[in-house]
């Protein structure tokens, strides 16, 4: 009988090798099939992948669900983790669970929540967790009305897309007119309100902004892991100040994180991010979705990909709080290899001996 479990991650971002190595190098040594798709060929999971595909563009909602059914099906998917088109594969739940594929996803109605960061920070602050100030800004009015009642408080206001990712489309509002200080050294986040005033004005195209004050540092990423019985097995914070990295389990982030978690319906593997607002944490975003930096977890001897796959599974991890937390560190980056020839690709034996590559590690800040 093929005892591998087959594992299936659509269009998911470039850190997710060290995922993909954390289910193959896992500590009860089961055997783990690969399967990753994106629409970057150069993707570098393409090339951790034991089997690799490329996504067709330009589907619909409704037609990319049938193409991962599909892909479940002919490549017999045990456990497919989603980050493209997350709420409409979470809504066919049933569908794939028709096929023996179990998802690693919140529930449709939870993604949807946290797609939009307003509906967010309202849903959150119904159940009393902290959120800052914020505005909803579509207008040049709008804008110049959310930045004066910031400002009026003290602070820097900043402004990024009420739905989005990553921290694209983030600003921050400077009233220094531009000048060649903007043009030196390395581009900067700020950006003069006159400049974003004029192209408000003469563009017709619509902007639907969250305008709030600029948070202040360490922020806090608590990496989750909660079953679909509701019970939070997982809550551990990643602390970042400057390039400072490090971890911790103080209740004044680790209990909002549990909280919201649990009061979502935030299944599986999800990450919540806070900072400071005048000295007191609030609520900067929910990801929906496993983090890029999970895998540094490591460092406080936590395989939290390979646990994931075991409740999917039907397994219980238990509870997975640490006995001890990894000392500060920094990221750094490091070379992966990408494939050298066209897709789709079945790994061989001799193609899935390990390459030597320089790791993402630890190092000194």
């Amino acid at each position: 009988m093929d005892s591998r479990v087959r594992v299936w991650l659509n269009r998911t971002y470039a850190e997710n090798v060290f995922f993909i190595d954390q289910l193959r190098n896992n500590p009860q040594r089961r055997p783990v099939e690969i399967h990753a798709s994106h629409a970057d060929p150069d993707s570098p999971v393409l090339m951790a992948a034991d089997t690799a595909s490329l996504e067709p563009e330009g589907l619909s909602s409704a037609a990319y669900v049938e193409y991962a059914l599909d892909h479940c099906a002919k490549n017999g998917i045990d456990v497919f983790v989603v980050r493209e088109n997350q709420a409409a594969i979470a809504a066919a739940r049933a569908e794939f669970a028709a096929l023996g594929t179990v998802l690693v996803t919140p529930p449709a109605e939870a993604v949807a929540v946290f797609e939009d960061k307003i509906t967010a920070y309202e849903a959150c602050s119904a159940i009393g967790i902290p959120t800052p100030p914020w505005h909803r800004v579509r207008t040049e009015d709008e804008l110049v009305a959310a930045v004066e009642a910031i400002e009026a408080t003290g602070h820097t206001a900043c402004f990024k897309p009420a739905s989005g990712a990553g921290g694209v489309g983030f600003r921050m509002i400077t009233r220094s007119p531009f000048s060649l200080l903007h043009l030196g050294g390395f581009p900067s986040p700020y950006v003069p309100l006159d400049l974003v005033r004029q192209a408000l004005a003469e563009s017709d195209r619509e902007v639907d902004w969250l305008v709030m004050p600029r948070l202040e540092e360490p922020e806090v990423s608590v990496d989750c892991l909660t079953g679909t019985d509701g019970k939070v097995r997982l809550a551990v914070g990643r602390t970042k100040n400057g390039r400072r990295r490090g971890f911790t389990l103080h209740p004044s982030w680790i209990e909002p994180a549990r909280a919201l978690a649990e009061a979502f319906d935030l299944h599986w593997l999800t990450n919540i991010q806070f900072r400071l607002y005048e000295g007191e944490p609030v609520l900067l975003d929910v990801n929906t979705r496993p983090a890029g930096g999970l895998h540094q977890l490591a460092q406080c001897d936590l395989n939290v990909p390979f646990a994931a796959l075991r409740m999917a599974l039907g397994e219980e991890p238990g509870d997975l709080t640490p006995d001890f937390l990894g000392p500060d560190y920094a990221v750094v980056a490091g070379p992966r290899p990408l494939r050298p020839v066209a897709l789709p690709h079945q790994r061989t034996e001799s193609s899935a001996r390990p390459v030597a590559v320089a790791p993402q590690v630890p190092a000194a800040p």
